[in-house]
């Protein structure tokens, strides 16, 4: 299949990509010092990369492909946001954020957060979002490898989506209150929302991969995989949820992250 990558271009959208990952996080940053709430990133995380899609859909060649990404990750990045803001109204600083902090000096916490938070996101946000900028410079007709790509992105969103949904009307259910949920995805993985994350990327890799540039990109999906499983995401969260009661008898026999058939009790 023909493709026609122009260098320049890319370097226009990388720039344009990397400014708008700046101004977003600059924004929340001053909306956090405001509130006095750094778990607002959260909320920029999903719209970031939303951002950034049509950014580089406007520097780039107008090519389908990029197009195609961008409504992808425009339908996964605004439920996210909504969702997240959602679980957040009328709660408090997110604990994991708290615990950071906890090690600052009140007057240099505002600063240690810009560092450690928003600069880290930021720069994350972008280098994820390179297949998105590599398509943008690309000109290609899209073929079966894109289809399987969207697939691929659509299994991830199903699990993120029906995850979080499960989760919720599982908390709604006073009867619930101190169980572990181990229903529906979550008994085929503990982390149904995580995995589903890591697939929506690997999804919009595979559309960006149908030509030979963005094959280069596969560290991004690899890097958003290895955050959500290992590093700040599944892993932090499962050194908390062990304290609970059940839980530990829940990882016994579930799946961590890829889903698999649940183990017999």
């Amino acid at each position: 299949m023909g493709a026609s990558f122009m260098g320049g271009t890319f370097v226009v959208v990388l720039l344009g990509s990397l400014l708008t990952s700046a101004v977003a996080m600059a924004v929340t940053a001053a909306i956090s010092k405001r509130i006095g709430k750094v778990a607002v990133v959260d909320i920029t995380w999903g719209l970031v990369f939303v951002a950034i899609g049509w950014v580089a859909y406007a520097l780039g060649q107008h090519s389908v492909r990029s197009l195609l990404l961008a409504v992808l990750v425009t339908l996964w990045g605004g439920r996210l946001a909504w969702h997240i803001r959602g679980r957040a109204l009328g709660q408090g600083e997110d604990p994991r954020y708290e615990k950071m902090l906890s090690s600052q000096p009140p007057e240099k916490r505002f600063a240690f957060a810009v560092k450690r938070v928003f600069v880290v996101q930021g720069l994350a946000a972008w280098f994820v979002s390179l297949p998105l900028q590599v398509a943008a410079a690309t000109d290609s007709a899209l073929g079966w490898v894109a289809a399987i790509g969207v697939v691929v992105w659509l299994v991830g969103v199903t699990f993120e989506s029906v995850g979080d949904a499960q989760l919720k009307a599982f908390k709604a259910d006073p009867s619930n209150k101190g169980k572990v949920m181990d229903r529906g995805l979550w008994g085929w993985t503990r982390h149904p929302n995580y995995f589903g994350d890591s697939a929506v990327w690997w999804g919009m890799f595979v559309v960006a991969a149908e030509v030979w540039p963005g094959v280069l990109t596969v560290l991004s999906p690899v890097v958003m995989t290895y955050f959500l499983a290992f590093a700040t995401g599944a892993k932090l969260l499962e050194s908390e949820m062990a304290k609970r009661p059940g839980y530990p008898e829940y990882q016994q026999r579930t799946s961590m992250f890829f889903p698999l058939p649940p183990k017999k009790r």
